[in-house]
């Protein structure tokens, strides 16, 4: 892999065709950051729905080595949220512009202890 695992930063991003450029830090995703063969291994369980045994099928390995493999790759990936749970602050700023009820506010509440 050519970063050895460190931490990769893009400062420059080219629009193709109008040669726009946009500066700034932004870190590439995650799947980016896997080895290539890791990435190929990834696209086809997606490609497969997921199936174990077309993996099997495809890579010609065993159940125990797909697992393997996918227990590997799947600890180097954290799990992203795309919708964390609101804080205190959000859900009483929510209610203070009337976009939820008292009611609704007091649930969104206990369900954070």
């Amino acid at each position: 892999m050519i970063t050895q695992g460190r931490q990769v930063v893009v400062e420059r991003v080219r629009l193709g065709e109008s040669g726009a450029a946009i500066e700034g830090a932004w870190e590439l995703p995650q799947l980016t950051r896997l080895s290539a063969d890791d990435q190929v291994f990834v696209i086809a369980f997606v490609r497969s729905h997921g199936s174990i045994k077309e993996m099997e099928r495809v890579f010609g390995v065993s159940y125990p080595t797909i697992k393997a493999r996918l227990n590997r790759i799947g600890e180097q990936l954290n799990f992203v949220d795309n919708n964390p749970a609101p804080s205190r602050v959000e859900i009483l700023e929510r209610l203070s512009r009337g976009e939820i009820t008292a009611d609704d506010a007091i649930r969104l509440l206990e369900e954070l202890k």
